[in-house]
């Protein structure tokens, strides 16, 4: 049985102190022997993700920044290119839902801050890195869009125009460079993660939404075998 070309990989992962950022590392890490590099900006869930790792804690290592400022990618990558990790793999997957509401209802900052966030974070971590995944003999990006990013959300105009935008960014990049680097989008519809967290919801709608939403080990698979 030919091995899967995952195994034994080096990755960069965003958003990778919690939620579907912090499932895939645990199995990239504990089914293929990847050795991952997390980006976050809380630096305790990221020691409590490398803790949950026991006898495999040294294939995770971290960065502590917030994705969506552009500096700090210029930073990481500089720093990134004189280190021993050399990255094979980067998913973008940070990102977050703003509470439900209309577009006119919504304030400039939670609009920049989506913006920046949730989409002109990607531009800017494959505009700095992608001179170092091009080394790799097997490169790969995945961005982690949603299932927003193919339908309109009532309630969530920004949400949906950030996805589209990955989508669309996405796509383009898997005709530029294709039979060169593996260009992956990722659509999930609600997964079990913290994605809500921003939302004033009661304990019985909170019911109702968990029902149809998918296990978070579940959607890691999903992701990684895809």
């Amino acid at each position: 049985m030919k091995k899967n070309w995952l195994f034994g990989k080096t990755a960069i992962i965003t958003g990778a102190s919690g939620g579907t950022g912090a499932a895939v590392t645990k199995l990239l890490i504990e089914k293929y022997d990847c050795k991952v590099l997390g980006i976050a900006r809380n630096k305790e869930r990221l020691n409590a993700v490398k803790a949950s790792l026991g006898d495999k804690a040294d294939n995770f290592s971290y960065c502590v920044f917030d994705v969506s400022v552009r500096e700090n990618w210029q930073t990481f990558a500089e720093e990134l290119a004189t280190s021993d990790f050399k990255p094979d793999i980067l998913i973008n997957n940070a990102g977050f839902m703003l509470p439900f509401k209309r577009f006119e209802d919504l304030s400039f900052e939670e609009i920049d801050e989506i913006v920046a966030t949730d989409f002109v974070s990607n531009l800017n971590s494959i505009k700095y890195l992608m001179p170092l995944i091009k080394r790799s003999a097997t490169p790969a990006i995945v961005n982690v869009s949603s299932a927003a990013g193919l339908c309109a959300v009532i309630g969530e105009s920004m949400y949906c125009a950030v996805k589209f935008a990955v989508r669309g960014f996405t796509e383009t990049l898997i005709e530029e460079y294709k039979g060169k680097i593996y260009v992956a989008g990722v659509y999930p519809g609600f997964i079990r993660t913290e994605i809500l967290k921003r939302m004033s919801i009661t304990d019985k709608e909170n019911k109702l939404i968990n029902k149809f939403m998918m296990p978070l080990d579940k959607a890691a698979k999903k992701i990684v075998k895809g």
